[in-house]
């Protein structure tokens, strides 16, 4: 391993970013968030010395070359709208060529299990095929051979090296987009844990915190890259059982409204979101489970924190968030 420079975080702003910016701080290492927007990054990592803020155009090539000068290595988070997601490879095309013009010596993309399709047994290494047989995972597969495709790329005298790191779905404290959210938000408001189904099928979450340090040694590790790796939760969880052990926690009977593949169609009727969480309904009947032992050959020991730790730490937060609002709101009521 090496030490490196400056690391870029492109499209920071989000549970992801936030995670892996606390992991660069922590090894005191300076880092540049990226985004479009400048509030939010100020919000999130205004509070960091080793921040460097800078806001960007992602469909300007020069914003992009100049959002990436000086940088080491660029990790890229960049999210879309879920029903957007023709958007990912011409947004990676420019975003590569930006960086490459920029001299970037290493990227890495932050990759999900949507490129695989359906598993052909579990758990699966690196070598399971690519057969995405959703509208979804074919442009994630896209983007990902793009990223691919850049490894060796020049730029003068300075070689573009890549790398993909796929993840499971995510969870852990006040992360909106995590499927487990609606859970530790019900509990901690006294209401039904909000679940897509089915619900009694075993699948593997990776609370997302883990995933910082994991980050920050890639970025010092020359020879990650030219490749993908699979990073692993902590084996699998049924979302009932995550139910039960949060309600637990809250001292009260588990409660759940759970929307099947039927109700996701009716739903999506009136709201895009919904409809397009039904062909990626597969996921949740027929679960990927990721094999990251070739990671952990490359670079030792991963700590991962255990499911019943992390939904202790998940269903706190959400509780200190609403005893926050609700005392928020009892102050608005007595001001009015």
């Amino acid at each position: 391993m090496q030490t490196t420079g400056t690391v870029g975080l492109f499209g920071a702003a989000g549970a992801a970013g936030q995670v892996i910016a606390a992991a660069l701080s922590a090894a005191g290492r300076d880092y540049r968030v990226v985004g479009r927007s400048r509030a939010p990054l100020e919000a999130a990592f205004g509070h960091d010395p080793h921040a460097q803020i800078v806001t960007w155009n992602p469909d300007d090539p020069a914003s992009i070359k100049a959002a990436a000068a000086g940088l080491q290595t660029v990790i890229y988070l960049v999210g879309v709208p879920y029903d957007q997601f023709a958007a990912h490879p011409p947004l990676m095309e420019k975003t590569l060529a930006g960086v490459t013009a920029a001299g970037v010596e290493r990227f890495i993309l932050i990759g999900t299990v949507y490129p695989y399709g359906r598993a052909r047994s579990n758990p699966i290494s690196e070598n399971h095929p690519r057969e995405p047989h959703t509208f979804k995972g074919k442009m994630r597969l896209a983007q990902e051979n793009l990223v691919l495709a850049a490894h060796g790329r020049a730029s003068g005298s300075t070689r573009l090296s890549t790398l993909v790191l796929r993840l499971p779905d995510f969870y852990g404290p006040c992360i909106e987009r995590s499927l487990l959210n609606g859970v530790f938000e019900g509990a901690a408001h006294g209401k039904r844990a909000q679940v897509l189904g089915p619900v009694d099928v075993p699948h593997e979450f990776i609370y997302l915190p883990d995933i910082g340090p994991v980050v920050e040694t890639l970025t010092r590790t020359p020879d990650a890259y030219g490749r993908w790796w699979h990073l692993a939760g902590t084996g699998t969880i049924t979302q009932r059982e995550v139910v039960r052990q949060t309600f637990a926690l809250a001292g009260r009977e588990p409660k759940m409204m759970v929307a099947g593949k039927t109700m996701l169609r009716v739903l999506g009727l009136f709201n895009p979101i919904m409809r397009e969480l039904v062909e990626m309904n597969y996921l949740l009947t027929e679960p990927v489970v990721l094999d990251d032992s070739a990671l952990t050959k490359l670079i030792g020991p991963i700590a991962k924190t255990s499911y019943e730790e992390g939904i202790r730490h998940a269903f706190n937060a959400a509780r200190e968030a609403a005893s926050m609002s609700t005392a928020t709101h009892g102050k608005t009521a007595k001001a009015a």
